[in-house]
This record gives structure tokens, sequence and C-alpha cells, in this order.
């Protein structure tokens, strides 16, 4: 981090490309477009480039008083998600006779060019613009010369036809860049391709990130692009195979699959009692967790694998396998808390294209869905050195056989003897097609009224007419929509 005397001298530097001078604290966007242009370092100095808080534009101090609050929200422009690639910056207060200044330090970027909102910002002297097309293909070209991460090096085998260019343009350009820029943009598509990164025009062939995200077949190029689900009948890969499915394709194609068969396949639901006469539903799993932990597993994979993502689901919990242990900065010693990126420009995509909000707080949310839902803390072996797991019991309230919150033998009692007197005492007042449907609604609160009608055997708008009048007399109360909802029976 930049000293207090280098600061001074900063303040009345004639490098203006490397310094931002503002007595404002509110200027969201006008922060990180600095930082954004700062990054992209234009210019190629390979200097660190400055965003002061509390100075006016003659190098004069405004009397700011730094707070930790301030602190924290410029902070957080790094990993909000606004900017992408990540930012390279640090953040400190220093304090002057005059007042205080907030530094922010943003190092030049080895992934250009690097967006606010879609948008590539650069320094044009004093001054932050958007980047014209040209400007655009000289930061992209110079992210191929840093070029570190798999996702980003060319697949030298595959060719631009066997990418889905218009899936690319309209899943993926035009959300990133908007409509107008997209429908402006007069270039060649393997320039606007190369621009985000998609496209390696030195070699003249789509990069890894392409093929995965986009690409037609892309396990011709990477076999081990897919996910294997198996679910099995006892709790080991020894015992009996229950359904098996490999699911393929580009991740555009993948990733609803995949959610799909979480809803449909994997993720179940059963009534349990929590009251004498009410029911809810519960679930063996929490959807929202299952589905972070696979789009993470994906996100995170080593590509050069050959190796599937495993998708393992037993009698009592879910294993997730991917190739490729922990990355980077990440170690056994700080997971949760510090996070790396193998394939930063598939991660970036996913964004994107809408499977991940937000930057290292997926774990903390997994685990808070997992307690709200009755299941134990995920398990995440970090351990091993090629490969990431992670292991998810099932909900104790799904799997408890008295099928209730409330204990088994007591819900027993209730159910079969203080609700069926409490029932007994409604319908001996009412008539004996009301005291029919009643019963009926109380064996089965999803009860429709053409089902009811069916069962009693008379028309259903007759069924419709007594459940109106049953809940003018309070006796019964629908509970959510006519499809979805349930029925109560009011105890009196």
């Amino acid at each position: 981090m930049i000293t207090k005397d280098e600061i001074q001298e900063l303040l009345h530097s004639t490098e203006t490309y490397r310094v931002e001078r503002t007595t404002s604290t509110g200027d969201m966007d006008k922060f990180q477009e600095a930082i954004c242009a700062f990054a992209n370092d234009l210019p190629n100095s390979r200097k660190n480039g400055y965003l002061i808080l509390g100075a006016f534009d003659n190098g004069e101090l405004s009397g700011l008083k730094v707070t930790d609050d301030l602190l924290k929200k410029i902070a957080a422009i790094r990993s909000n998600g606004n900017i992408l690639p990540i930012p390279v910056m640090n953040v400190d207060r220093f304090q002057f006779p005059e007042g205080d200044l907030l530094v922010a330090e943003v190092s030049p970027s080895d992934l250009p060019p690097v967006r606010y909102r879609g948008r590539t910002f650069i320094r044009i002297g004093p001054r932050r613009d958007i980047a014209t097309e040209a400007e655009e293909r000289i930061l992209a070209e110079r992210r191929m010369s840093f070029m570190a991460t798999f996702d980003t090096m060319p697949c030298l085998a595959a060719k631009l036809n066997d990418v889905n260019t218009e899936l690319l343009r309209t899943k993926y350009l035009i959300p990133l860049l908007g409509n107008e820029l997209v429908e402006s943009d007069t270039r060649p598509i393997e320039e606007q391709m190369a621009a985000v990164g998609m496209y390696d025009t030195e070699h003249q062939c789509p990069t890894y990130a392409a093929v995965v995200l986009f690409g037609n077949k892309p396990r011709r190029f990477k076999p081990g692009l897919y996910v294997q689900y198996v679910r099995f009948k006892g709790e080991d890969v020894t015992s009996e195979v229950e359904n098996e499915m490999q699911l393929e394709g580009n991740y555009c194609e993948l990733l609803p699959r995949l959610e799909s068969l979480l809803e449909l396949s994997v993720i179940k639901k059963k009534p349990v009692f929590v009251s004498i006469l009410r029911e809810e539903m519960v679930s063996n799993y929490p959807y929202q967790a299952i589905r972070e932990l696979l789009l993470n597993a994906c996100m995170h994979r080593d590509m050069q694998s050959n190796t599937p993502l495993r998708f393992y689901e037993f009698a009592g919990h879910l294993e997730i396998l991917n190739a490729g242990g922990l990355y980077g900065n990440a170690r056994p010693e700080n997971f949760p808390s510090v996070n790396d990126y193998r394939n930063p420009l598939v991660a970036s995509a996913m964004k994107t294209l809408g499977y991940v909000n937000m930057f290292n707080r997926g774990v903390g949310q997994v685990q808070t869905d997992l307690k709200e839902n009755g299941n134990q803390p995920a398990e995440f072996n970090v351990n091993l050195i090629t490969a990431f797991k992670v292991d998810v019991k099932v909900s104790q309230s799904y799997t408890n056989e008295n099928g209730g919150k409330i204990g088994g033998d007591v819900v027993e009692n209730i159910v079969e003897n203080i609700a069926e007197n409490i029932v007994d005492s409604i319908v001996e007042k009412l008539s004996t097609t009301r005291a029919k449907i009643v019963r009926i609604i109380w064996k089965n609160p999803n009860a429709t009224a053409q089902s009811i009608s069916k069962e009693i055997n008379i028309a259903s708008r007759n069924v419709q007419e007594h459940l109106r009048k049953l809940q003018e007399q309070g006796v019964i109360r629908r509970i959510g929509p006519d499809k979805g909802g349930h029925w109560e029976i009011i105890a009196p």
C-alpha cells in the first residue's frame, strides 16, 4: 500500500491518468467507474491507480472525516459483482491536520478488459471515458499475453463453428453489454468474442470458456465435461443402483437440466403434522442449498480433468465430487473465508447468465438453508489434493418415521383420538352432505371440488357451493391459492 509521503506527492502529481481526486463520498457509480478504468490501465504503464476521497482537484484537502462505514463501503466495491473480472485493490485511511483521506489503490488487471456493469471504462489523461472498439481490441490483445487460467486459453482443436455464436450473443453479450451496444457493434463476431475473452485472435480459435459455455459439442474437446448422476438404494456405491443418467452439453444447456433434475427427481416433499389439525410440507433437502453446491462445483471444477462431476444420491445423504481441489489463495485452514477462482472467466459468465449472484457468500448461505430445513451442516472434504467433496445428510424432519415434529406416539394419539372427536363434534351439527365433505377434507386437506364430487357422487358446482357455505359458517378455511393450497378444519 502507498505511504503517507507518496500520497502527498500524488496530490500534486502531473500523472493525471493515475489519480482521481474527489470530495464526494456518495457517488458510487463514479467511484466504480474510476476503479474499473484504473484496472484497465490503457497506457499499459503497469503502475497502480489511485482514487482519493477528501481532496480537491488542486490537491488541497477538503477536511473529510473518514468513518469505518465509508471504508467498508468503498472496500465492498471489490467483490460486489459489478466490476468483472474482480479488481485487485487496497483501501486505507490517512490522517492529516487538514483532514482525512480515503485512498483506494488499484492494480492493473492481468485480464483486461475490465467492465463495470458491462461497459469498459478507461483513463484518458485526467478524465475517464468508455473505450472505443479499437481501445477494447488493445485491451483484449493484452489479456492474451497475460493468460494464466485454463478457461482463457485457446482451444486449438476448435473452430468458430464449434461454438453456438447466436446463443453466445443472446444469452451473454446482450445481457452483459446491453442490446443497443451489441446491435450497433459492427465488428466481426470473432472480435466481439475476443473482447470478452471468448476468442483467441492470435490462434484464430475459441477459448475453452467459449467451448464450455456455448460449445455445440464440448465433450469432443474435453471428455470429462458432463455430470454423472446416480441414485443408490443404500448408503454406499456397492448398493443397488436405482437410477443413473449423464447430463451433458454446454453450460447454457447443462445447468437448466441440472436444475430440473434437482426439482423433479432429487428434492422430495411430504406433509408432517405441526398442530392438531394442520400439516406442513417438509423436504429432504433445501433446493437452493443443493443448487448452490452444484453450481459451485460446475464453476470451480478442473476443466483439464477427464473426470466428470459426480452427483450421487444415497438413501440418507447426497455426495458431490468434482475434479480439482482448493485453488490459489484458498487453503484448508482458511476455507471458506478465503476463496479464489480456478476459472474466473467461466465464473463471471455464470454471473451474467444469472446462475450466481454474489461472491464468497455461497457456503454460509448453504449452511443457513440446511439448518432451517432440519439438515445437518454440509461436510466439506478440502484435504483431497485433486478433488473437492461435499456431503449433505437428509433432513431429520423428513426421515422421522413418525411424520411430525411433535413426536410419533403423540401425533398418532392426537390424530386417532382428539382430532377424530373434534371432527365428530363438528359434523354432528351439519347436513349429511356437508358432514361427508368435512370428513373428506380431514383425511385429505388437498382435496379439490372435483375429487370430492366424484367421492360423494354429486355435481362439482354443488360441492363448490357447500364449500362456500362451510367457509361462511366458520367450519373450514382455505390456505393458499386454488392450485397448490389446502383446506383446514377450524376447531371450535
